[in-house]
């Protein structure tokens, strides 16, 4: 692995495990789930820049997936990825929508699982 895809992989892996940190008073869901929507857009990233491909600067998993699937077939787990792009902005600051849950927080948790282990296998084989 060059070095490159591995400090992406790490930025990925170290905003993942900000975001399954315990929760405690004063901190919110969205900023745990900002920080695993963080992690996933790193690691998807990473099988770009480990296949020789600019991303795109961008914050849609659309355009992301999009570029990836030129290359290679993306699983339909990993694809749930998309369902995150609002953590990346309309929940990072006080506004108008709903709060994020303990039960939403957990689905989060899965769905960034799921994106973090598929691209260690990827950029490992």
């Amino acid at each position: 692995m060059n070095k490159s895809v591995q400090k992406w992989f790490e930025r990925a892996e170290s905003s993942y495990r900000l975001g399954i940190i315990e929760k405690t008073e004063g901190i919110y869901y969205e900023d745990l789930c900002f920080q695993l929507q963080q992690a996933c857009e790193k690691a998807l990233k990473v099988v770009l820049i480990h296949n020789d491909i600019e991303p795109k600067k961008t914050h849609s998993f659309r355009i992301i997936l999009q570029q990836i699937e030129e290359i290679l077939e993306v699983p339909d787990n990993i694809k749930e990825v998309i369902l995150l792009e609002n953590y990346a902005v309309q929940t990072r600051y006080p506004g108008d929508y709903e709060p994020v849950d303990f039960k939403e927080y957990n689905e989060v948790k899965i769905i960034s699982k799921n994106v973090i282990d598929w691209v260690k296998k990827l950029i490992t084989r």
